[in-house]
């Protein structure tokens, strides 16, 4: 008689607070469930955006729910940089080797630096990967930027597309603002994008001068923190107040009519 196979194990998405790791006012408690908080306290096996943010972010969980096991013992394993630089979710990159640990019974934990993992984020990869190995796939509660941001913008929640990033150059990227802009009022779909910190600005006086003046234009910086910004207005009120999210903090930007 054969022995019983072992179980699998399960992909835990989890989130993590929209700080970047990084020392803040509002205390984890505040912005993670206790319960999501809990279930990051049992996993010992991770695959990450960024190994140093994920023990940081551990540390402060261990603060709150003690950790099974020690920080130094987990296993912690960075998805490839190229993945980081061209995304995941073109399906070139074959993350089942990374999930090893879950085909021999061990629970495995996906997170990146802020937020929901594969949201707006690398990670699509290791999820798509899960399911082709017949994993379970258990998304856990957390901030996710992308929806904090629509919700404070007023614009349309009930049909919305998140487009990613801009192009860089000056006339693509007008372009493309021209052609979000005019599938927004043609559908009254919310166009949500973002950008690189450093090209906030840029970014939003490109858009103050390809956007129509009635078009309604959002932004929300620092959500969840003690920081935190959202503005929504048309485009001649920004005129008048161009005060945007600057160059330090990652940002969410929504156009529509």
């Amino acid at each position: 008689m054969s022995a019983p196979a072992t179980p699998l194990g399960r992909l835990f998405l989890v989130p993590a607070p929209l700080d970047f790791g990084c020392d803040s006012n509002t205390a984890l408690e505040e912005v993670m469930p206790m319960g999501t908080l809990k279930v990051a306290a049992e996993l010992s096996h991770w695959i990450c955006e960024n190994a140093k943010s994920t023990r940081a972010y551990l540390k402060r969980v261990d603060v709150l729910v003690p950790l099974l096991t020690p920080i130094q013992s987990q296993q912690i394993t960075e998805l490839p940089r190229q993945v980081h630089k061209k995304g995941d979710h073109l399906g070139d990159f074959d993350a089942k080797p990374l999930l090893a640990a879950a085909l021999q019974g061990h629970d495995v934990g996906l997170v990146s630096e802020a937020g929901m993992p594969a949201v707006a984020d690398p990670g699509s990869s290791v999820v798509r990967a899960a399911h082709t190995l017949g994993l379970r796939v258990v998304p856990l509660i957390g901030p996710v930027s992308l929806l904090l941001a629509l919700a404070a913008s007023g614009l349309n929640g009930q049909n919305f597309a998140f487009v990613g990033y801009l192009p860089q150059d000056s006339a693509e990227r007008c372009k493309r603002i021209r052609e979000l802009e005019t599938l927004a009022i043609r559908t009254r779909q919310t166009q949500l994008f973002i950008e690189t910190p450093y090209r906030n600005t840029a970014l939003l006086q490109a858009l103050l001068q390809t956007l129509q003046a009635q078009t309604r234009l959002a932004i929300s910086s620092g959500l969840t923190l003690a920081t935190a910004k959202s503005r929504s207005a048309t485009v001649s009120q920004w005129k008048k107040n161009t005060e945007g999210p600057g160059n330090s903090t990652p940002a969410v930007f929504a156009i529509g009519p």
